[in-house]
């Protein structure tokens, strides 16, 4: 009788396997088995099926029998990369920077040769605690990347801040990155085709942003046919649309808005504590005082023309606004008379770019593109008890120029160049009516750029290079910055990789944090313009090298760096101590390994990832000279995760730790006549270690012939482990030191739906 059953069953699997499946799907699987990338059009493999190629097959063997099929060509660039084509239009193919690693920790996201990490949202898989692609968010699994307070505005790539990482949407710089303040990613994901994350090695198009690249790209192709989407989860609703006008036009767009300020939910419960506590919302003094009928609100709009004026001659227009909002009233009883006004807090980031496209031959293609990104802070905010209102802005004007060529003089040698033009004009408004006060400080930096880099790989495909040099000169100093950049891999004993990495880079803006109670307690960060005096320059130097071992889905990957960073100021680093109103300038030197063990079943995908770094600052006054741990000095960190998909479910969970950040602790005996808080020596003491534990699942479902649902849950903090993130300490009027701690997220579940058509 299990004889019988046995051949019924192989009898029946291979009746399926003979059923033709959709191109999409069958691309899917052989991504797995062979561990091979495929890249295409969406139009090409358009309503394509076949059936699945026989597991005993060669690559090439399979490649064959798909070719037979479908009639479609599919082109072998290396070992690792395939460009499936239409074999009756023409087609050339420009080589730009290979894959080496594909499902890098999860499925939609790859390595290159270059060291770049490569995010498709479209073809991600699933991360715990996330079931939906935020960019962002995703960034945070990487080795070497970590947010020291759990938030995406806030994200540290080897120990440098958030404000020294360049943030690019569509190539425009962004100054606002997250929605509920650091919790959500600011840019909607469902319209955004690949995210490039750059460690180190950047190449030389890259300006500013001394820490890190995060390049977001949305889909610069044309379709040729409509796709839509919306969907919800317990914090927004989002919608996308992808619509052809014509044969050579199409229309993007996507908007997203929250649903914070019409229903509450546990997960907006969650945020709200996390964000506003030890602020105005929720703290109030002796009673006197109370804080009420907050309403809170975010949304983003992003649009996208594309227009093919001819198979050589583009041209794509891009628009985004990102903003959120934030009102309250505070209200006093003074004299038996019933106070109220209302404090408020916006921030917007608006963007929008025109690029000019033009392939002059197979060989060479030139680009040109102008764009504007203007960012608001405005922030009004009442104390009805002392009679005061503050007033606080801080704006930003980025406009430029990017003029970019490559050339390729053959499959081994690409040559890129180009010109950048930028003028960046920043202002910051105080405004206290009682007592009187008003400062407005306005700072305009023109920047002109120039850069070139040759990109080699051998014939055989084993060797890398790319080598750049770019200089940057500042019109208002007078002063010239010459960067070199270095990106170098070399594949030996066929599953070994050994990676080189070096650069230069500078940046003229930078964040200052106040921390005195303004921006309602919540926002402290302003945008402030380098004037090479009390704010100069900053220069960074970073070189790192790496070893990759590779075979039967099985990477290991140990890298080691070390990083200079000099020109910080004390004001941009945070400081709650005895330097909190110190202005200093310094210097802050990392150095770290990052290790990573990534082990892929046919299903199964688990991997561990550890981090040790030291970084330490010096400043000219501060401490005397010596040096002493940074603000975001976190020594240890370790990710252990899990992700399972089988048919249309997909699973995650994973735990992740690091050791507590530094903080500054009172002397047990202070000298109550300063009337301040005397301190130990700076950051000599660390918070305890943080924990977290998050699982998250999706199942995705049919509906009708042509369109798709996700249902999504995830859990944050499973455990609800009571993490704190940071602590300072205050003198309440009766001179008691009061410590103030910062907790993380507590246990925050969430749910999603979408559907897609």
């Amino acid at each position: 009788m299990s004889l019988f059953f046995l051949s019924v069953s192989s009898l029946v699997a291979q009746n399926i396997s003979k059923e033709k499946q959709p191109l999409t799907s069958i691309l899917k699987i052989l991504e797995s088995r062979y561990e091979v990338h495929f890249s295409y059009l969406d139009q090409t493999i358009k309503n394509k099926k076949a059936t699945v190629p026989n597991k005993n097959l060669l690559l090439s063997e399979a490649l064959k029998t798909l070719e037979s099929e479908t009639r479609l060509d599919f082109i072998v660039i290396d070992e690792f990369s395939i460009v499936i084509s239409n074999n009756t239009t023409p087609f050339s193919i420009e080589i730009l920077d290979e894959i080496v690693v594909t499902n890098y920790l999860t499925s939609g996201i790859s390595k290159s040769k270059s060291a770049d990490i490569t995010i498709k949202p479209e073809d991600f898989g699933i991360l715990p605690g996330l079931t939906e692609p935020d960019a962002l968010q995703t960034i945070l699994a990487l080795p070497g990347v970590l947010s020291v307070n759990e938030s995406i505005s806030n994200i540290n790539i080897r120990g440098g801040t958030h404000d020294q990482n360049l943030i690019l949407w569509d190539g425009i710089k962004m100054y606002q990155s997250g929605h509920f303040f650091g919790l959500i990613s600011a840019i909607n994901p469902y319209l955004t085709k690949e995210v490039v994350v750059s460690k180190n090695g950047t190449s030389t198009k890259y300006g500013d942003g001394i820490s890190g690249v995060i390049d977001m790209k949305q889909s610069n192709t044309i379709d040729h046919k409509s796709k839509y989407g919306f969907g919800f989860n317990l914090i927004n609703g989002d919608g996308f649309a992808k619509i052809p006008l014509s044969s050579q036009t199409e229309l993007q767009i996507s908007a997203r808005r929250s649903l914070t300020d019409a229903l509450l939910t546990p997960t907006y419960d969650q945020y709200f504590k996390r964000v506003f506590q030890n602020t105005d919302l929720l703290n109030n003094q002796n009673n006197t005082s109370v804080s009420k009928n907050e309403r809170f609100y975010f949304y983003d709009v992003a649009t996208k023309f594309l227009y093919d004026i001819s198979r050589t001659d583009k041209i794509r227009i891009n628009f985004l606004n990102i903003y959120n909002d934030l009102n309250y009233d505070e209200q006093s009883v003074t004299n038996n008379v019933n106070e109220a006004f209302q404090s408020k807090l916006t921030q917007q980031n608006l963007a929008t770019g025109i690029d000019y496209i033009k392939d002059w031959n197979a060989q060479f293609s030139t680009t040109a593109k102008v764009y504007l990104s203007k960012y608001d802070l405005n922030a009004t905010n009442y104390d009805v008890i002392n009679n005061q209102r503050l007033i606080q802005e801080n704006e930003v004007y980025d406009a430029g120029l990017k003029l970019n060529a490559t050339y390729k003089t053959d499959n081994n040698l690409t040559l890129n160049f180009g010109y950048q033009f930028n003028e960046v004009g920043i202002s910051n408004l105080e405004d206290l009516n009682n007592p009187s006060f008003r400062s407005y400080v306005k700072e305009i930096l023109r920047t002109h750029s120039i850069y070139g880099e040759a990109q080699f790989t051998s014939s055989d495909k084993n060797t890398f290079a790319r080598l750049g040099l770019r200089t940057n000169f500042l019109e208002k100093f007078s002063e010239v910055y010459t960067e070199p950049r270095l990106a170098m891999s070399h594949k030996f004993s066929n599953h070994f990789r050994l990676e080189v990495l070096a650069e230069f880079k500078s940046q003229t803006t930078s964040q200052i944090i106040d921390l005195q109670n303004d921006f309602l307690g919540i926002e402290k960060r302003r945008w402030i313009l380098a004037n090479n005096e009390t704010v100069p320059v900053i220069e960074s130097k970073q070189v790192s090298a790496g070893i990759h071992y590779n075979k039967n889905k099985l990477l290991i990957s140990f890298e080691a760096y070390i990083k200079d960073v000099k020109g910080i100021t004390s004001r941009s680093q945070g400081f709650q101590n005895q330097f909190q109103f110190v202005n200093d300038i310094g210097k802050y030197q990392v150095k770290g390994i990052d290790f990573l063990i990534n082990k892929q079943f046919n299903a199964i995908s688990t991997w561990l990832s550890y981090s040790f770094s030291k970084n330490d600052y010096t400043f000219n006054n501060i401490n005397n000279g010596n040096t002493f741990p940074n603000n975001v000095d976190t020594r240890h960190a370790l990710t252990f995760a899990s992700t399972y998909q089988l048919n249309n479910i997909k699973l995650a969970l994973g735990l992740n730790w690091h050791s507590g950040k530094p903080i500054t602790q009172p002397l047990l005996n202070q000298n109550t006549a300063n009337n301040s808080i005397e301190y130990m020596a700076p950051n000599s003491s660390n918070l305890n270690d943080y924990l977290r534990t998050d699982l998250s699942a999706t199942y995705q479902f049919k509906i009708g012939t042509s369109s798709h649902a996700i249902i999504g849950a995830s859990i944050w903090n499973i455990t609800n482990q009571k993490n704190i993130i940071n602590t300072n300490y205050n003198l309440d009027d009766e001179g008691i030191i009061n410590r103030v701690n910062n907790q993380a997220l507590g246990i925050t579940p969430n749910i999603s739906f979408r559907v897609n058509f």
